[in-house]
């Protein structure tokens, strides 16, 4: 029987993987499932509870039988130490430098596609596919391959795929691209596959109960740090616990009475000082990022975009200005509130992604 070629599937054990795995099968490939290993045996990961979502062994456990339903060979190689050494450090490191990371984007880039790609490499495998919504495509004009947002704009995860670049894309399937959430789930009991109903995970992998904070305090160590919060101008108003504890547009949790409400405008980790104000104050015109990835080739030196500065957040339109050594202004046609450094600003033409890079800088009106 003539098959379409061999693909290795990441599979977390939640539905959605298990439907790319038992899509690609149907689609007449041969297929491999394979769950990388990146939970630790230290401290910070003791607790049963420590590791979540597609990090658990409970969650190989699923794969398993999933790959075991569609009679597919399946692999946990051991990825602990590149895991380690690229996504969680470099969590720990942001927080400590009063940044807010985003570690699921790291894991794309560093660990989840390049590691598929070695395996696949290593065992002759054409392909490799995972169960993000997002869509992948030949574009003929631009002679190059494309990343587009998904089908479905509610599940959309172009922004945590936009490192993505061709060497990468040629080699990825995205077959729920297309879908919406509540068909992938039609499929999983069509396919009789024994996580139909499992829950979508929504937290860090490796952070239980989204208290990254203890996290931190028990991979790092002592990382609390008292200081001051302060206002526009440089006064003392309150304390702090440590600039980790808080992020640009952060409401709750300052302990400042006020007549109207305060927010996070600035974090100086440095002088140790978290900079309270005004909504509007949080608001920047502008933003200076690194570490650009583009998909496809670089663009002209300045060109239109629409700029996401989080995952849920909508685009902005905006003017992309390309500088030196891997650095890129972006200015916004309106003021854009929130931009926290460290997270990942992406640039879309369209439905299209064109690349993005990490924040480093918010640049206030004058």
């Amino acid at each position: 029987m003539t098959t379409k070629g061999t693909v290795l599937v990441g599979m977390s054990g939640g539905v959605d993987s298990s439907v790319t795995a038992a899509l690609l099968k149907r689609q007449g490939y041969d297929v491999i499932g394979m769950t990388m290993q990146i939970w630790h045996r230290s401290s910070a990961f003791e607790d049963a509870g420590a590791m979540q979502g597609c990090c658990t062994i409970d969650a190989v456990d699923d794969a398993r039988r999933v790959a075991a339903r569609l009679d597919i060979p399946y692999y946990v190689p051991n990825f602990r130490e590149e895991f380690s050494a690229t996504v969680i450090d470099d969590f720990a490191r942001e927080y400590q430098e009063g940044r807010t990371p985003n570690p699921c984007v790291r894991c794309n880039q560093w660990v989840r596609f390049d590691g598929l790609i070695q395996r696949a490499d290593e065992l002759g495998v054409d392909y490799v596919a995972t169960g993000h919504y997002a869509r992948v495509e030949h574009d003929e004009t631009r002679g190059e391959f494309v990343l587009r947002k998904a089908a479905d704009p509610t599940k959309d995860q172009s922004y945590v795929l936009h490192t993505l670049r061709q060497h990468h894309l040629r080699r990825v399937l995205l077959p729920l691209g297309g879908m919406s959430k509540s068909h992938t789930r039609q499929l999983a009991r069509d396919f009789d596959l024994p996580v139909a109903d499992k829950p979508d995970s929504q937290e860090i992998c490796f952070v239980a109960g989204k208290n990254y904070q203890e996290f931190l305090r028990r991979y790092v160590g002592d990382i609390d740090r008292p200081g001051d919060i302060v206002d526009d101008r440089g006064e003392a108003i309150g304390r702090h616990q440590g600039v980790h504890n808080y992020t640009v547009g952060q409401r709750r949790g300052l302990g400042i009475a006020s007549a109207r409400p305060k927010y996070v405008v600035e974090l100086r980790p440095h002088d140790n000082q978290v900079v309270i104000g005004e909504r509007d104050d949080a608001a920047g015109i502008g933003l200076v990022c690194s570490r650009l990835s583009f998909t496809g080739a670089p663009p002209a030196d300045s060109f239109n975009a629409g700029v996401k500065i989080r995952y849920r957040t909508p685009e902005r339109p905006a003017t992309v200005h390309v500088g030196p050594d891997d650095t890129a202004r972006i200015d916004f046609d309106r003021p854009v509130w929130g931009i926290a450094p460290g997270q990942l600003a992406v640039m879309y033409d369209g439905d299209r992604v064109v690349g993005g890079g990490t924040i480093d800088r918010v640049i206030k009106a004058t």
